[in-house]
């Protein structure tokens, strides 16, 4: 405790100094400090036909802020661009390679540059064998950007002759020969370090058969089964969201039953999107005119696949649709 007129700590008082008034919690105590920057810059390159571009694709599904076909002197202004907190960029993924043409002479002097100004960098480096690439030149029909009026593989030989000092600095490299897209976006998930990062989004979409099929309908549900409250006069200007509605529909015989069991038979099907990478899944609920019987069934089915832990919207296409 002080003494008197603002003095240090009384004699024999071992005690640390008090130095904000009684009250008033320590900054040093109470204060989270601040996240470690986590900003990730992740150059992606690599032999044409390897996969740069599915990479690209699943990491702009994971959230990355990813610029394909960069030419290599942006490659500064860009990193300067990230932000370490806030809504800023923290994860940028820039695609570098041969079909920046003259630009890309100059990408190596320019990783140096970047090192030398203090921003950090990983480089992913992509290829194939020269059998598989050529495979996936024909198959695709397109002309590898060096070969000239070559062969695709005199264009596959002088971008290896091209790529080999910047292959012998990746950080990381991945063979894609035997890998199918779906195989490439995988390992990605896992090189990254976010396996599963990205859950199935589930969108419920109520509508009417009488307006036709959502056109993006995975999966089709008819409740048409039910008895239509439309038919009751104190209901029909009501619509499946209100309390009466929602009552009289879900309260008949079958009605809870059917959600019930019609989500038990969807947790497998989201278990192999999942596997399979289908981020966004659509359900069309539907009865007659899509005002009552489909929302509220669906408004109940989202309810019970939310609980389960999945994340899902519901979106009622044709209420106030006469």
């Amino acid at each position: 405790m002080s003494t008197p007129g603002g003095q240090g700590p009384a004699e024999g008082d071992e005690r640390a100094p008090q130095t904000v008034p009684d009250g008033i919690p320590l900054l040093e105590a109470e204060t989270t400090p601040p996240d470690a920057d986590r900003r990730e810059l992740l150059i992606i390159t690599g032999m044409s036909g390897a996969g740069r571009t599915r990479v690209a694709n699943t990491l702009e599904d994971m959230d990355w802020f990813v610029v394909d076909n960069l030419p290599p002197r942006m490659l500064e202004p860009l990193a300067r661009m990230m932000t370490a907190s806030g809504g800023g960029v923290q994860r940028l993924a820039a695609v570098v390679d041969v079909r920046s043409g003259e630009f890309f002479a100059e990408l190596l002097s320019i990783l140096d540059e970047l090192r030398g100004h203090g921003l950090e960098y990983r480089i992913l480096f992509l290829e194939a064998d020269d059998a598989e690439l050529v495979r996936r030149y024909e198959q695709v029909r397109r002309a590898h950007p060096l070969q000239g009026d070559g062969r695709i593989l005199d264009g596959i030989a002088q971008e290896r002759e091209l790529l080999a000092e910047l292959r012998r600095r990746a950080d990381s490299i991945i063979d894609t020969t035997k890998f199918s897209p779906y195989d490439l976006a995988r390992h990605i998930r896992q090189r990254v370090g976010e396996a599963g990062a990205q859950p199935v989004q589930i969108t419920l979409v109520s509508f009417g058969f009488k307006h036709g099929l959502p056109l993006d309908a995975d999966h089709v549900v008819d409740v048409r089964f039910l008895s239509n409250p439309y038919w009751v006069t104190e209901l029909r200007h009501l619509s499946g969201k209100d309390e009466a509605v929602n009552r009289y529909v879900l309260d008949q015989p079958g009605a809870r039953e059917f959600i019930d069991r019609y989500v038990d038979t969807l947790e497998p099907v989201i278990a192999g999107y999942e596997r399979e990478l289908k981020n966004n899944v659509t359900i069309a609920v539907g009865c007659t005119g899509g005002r009552h019987r489909s929302v509220a069934v669906s408004e109940a089915m989202g309810e019970e696949l939310r609980d389960r832990g999945l994340q899902v919207r519901t979106l009622h296409r044709d209420v106030g649709r006469e």
